[in-house]
């Protein structure tokens, strides 16, 4: 099945609240390979920040220790549950945060109000992720940077096993799509620029590969960047 196929199968998630998962969510085994790449997507942080689907506020302690004094720290967070215990987390962290119910396909913030936006492995839940890019796009000041660390779907054997689960995984996993192509669609995208990508087969089938970098938005008009994508 395609990615488009799968995706709708079943029905749209419009379901945004997802207690058991929020539950469950603390209590799942954190991979060694995870701290690293908070801390990629979190070093030398300053100006304003959007956190895009904070979750349970996994990444605010990173954050807290590598913020800067002029650090402005945004997050949304659909699920409410899931925002109970980023606030809670907030709190425990010390890191201010202006953290708001809202989704990523519509964004309640004016054009060019972040320096950076930051996604955590949250483009496998959005709806239309389409949409939501678009609105990463329009926050974001040109020169800005959009940091990513998304699993993706695989090319080789694993992709059709990806096919396959994803309905019942999305039930399951609050709204998580295991096959979404969700690099190309960023690398894809006339608003942005390659500065750094790297992809890694680690982590665990079914959401693996998991691939994380960071992209330049442009300034108005498309520019063609060097290439610099590592695959280990």
């Amino acid at each position: 099945m395609s990615e488009s196929t799968t995706e709708h199968a079943g029905g749209c998630d419009h379901d945004i609240s997802h207690p058991i998962f929020a539950a469950l969510y603390d209590r799942l085994p954190e991979p060694a390979q995870v701290r690293r790449h908070r801390e990629y997507l979190t070093r030398d942080l300053s100006g304003r920040v959007l956190d895009l689907g904070c979750g349970n506020g996994e990444l605010f302690p990173f954050v807290v220790d590598g913020r800067t004094d002029d650090l402005e720290y945004h997050a949304i967070e659909p699920d409410p549950h899931m925002r109970t215990r980023a606030e809670n987390n907030a709190r425990e962290s010390g890191l201010p945060v202006d953290l708001r119910d809202a989704r990523a396909e519509s964004l309640p913030y004016p054009d060019g109000a972040f320096d950076v936006v930051v996604a955590s492995v949250v483009f496998c839940t959005i709806q239309d992720p389409d949409a939501a890019l678009e609105e990463v796009a329009r926050v974001l000041e040109p020169g800005g940077e959009f940091r990513f660390l998304e699993h993706v779907r695989a090319d080789d054997w694993r992709a059709s096993g990806q096919d396959l689960l994803t309905p019942l995984w999305r039930r399951a996993a609050g709204g998580c799509h295991l096959n979404r192509d969700t690099v190309d669609r960023f690398i894809s995208h006339d608003a942005f620029g390659i500065e750094e990508i790297e992809r890694t087969d680690a982590g665990a089938f079914p959401a693996a590969p998991v691939v994380r970098g960071t992209l330049g938005r442009n300034s108005g008009t498309l520019f063609e960047s060097g290439s610099n994508v590592r695959r280990r």
